[in-house]
């Protein structure tokens, strides 16, 4: 009884030392079945390259999705700034990606990129828009979360913000993902 009561402990622990971490461009899965969203300019956490917000080019990342949960048929990917003055500022919304490209290369949040479609950030436009915080405020965090979602086409109205598309996203996700930069 003994005997296998200590072979019992010996695998837990085993299993236990068996994590791995998340390599350096992917964000950790979260309860999501193993969804995860990567980049290859930045790792989770890191700061985002200069030609991905308004001192650089103001292009959206390359963003990769991994550990796609079996069932999807879109992906929808949002960006927003948890840390801005007058509360969060949403960046960026692409929906109706299809589920065979599970990646959006560098620019694909230009209005003609042709990628996605796209809602309406923060300053009104249908587009990604880089962090651009004011200076002195410090760095802050900007959200890139990955919806993979059952449904093929959302049916979005032109004038409908970011909130409006993680709403709809949340509704349909088989999984969801974040990666996080930082910036200022």
């Amino acid at each position: 009884m003994m005997g296998r009561a200590m072979i019992a402990i010996a695998g837990v622990i085993g299993l236990a030392a068996c994590g791995s971490e998340p390599a350096a461009n992917e964000a950790a899965a979260d309860n999501s079945g193993g969804l995860r969203l990567a980049s290859s300019a930045f790792g989770d956490g890191d700061p985002l390259p200069a030609q991905f917000t308004c001192d650089g080019d103001n292009i959206s990342p390359p963003l990769e999705f991994r550990g796609v949960p079996a069932g999807t048929r879109s992906f929808v990917v949002t960006m927003d700034d948890p840390d801005a003055a007058n509360g969060t500022y949403r960046h960026w919304g692409a929906y109706n990606i299809p589920a065979y490209k599970p990646q959006l290369r560098a620019g694909a949040g230009l209005p003609s990129s042709g990628s996605a479609q796209q809602v309406v950030n923060s300053k009104g436009e249908q587009a990604y828009i880089g962090p651009c915080p004011p200076e002195g405020s410090g760095p802050h965090r900007y959200r890139f979360k990955l919806y993979a979602l059952s449904k093929e086409q959302l049916e979005m109205a032109a004038d409908e913000g970011v909130a409006s598309l993680q709403t709809a996203a949340s509704t349909h996700a088989l999984g969801e993902a974040t990666l996080i930069a930082t910036y200022e």
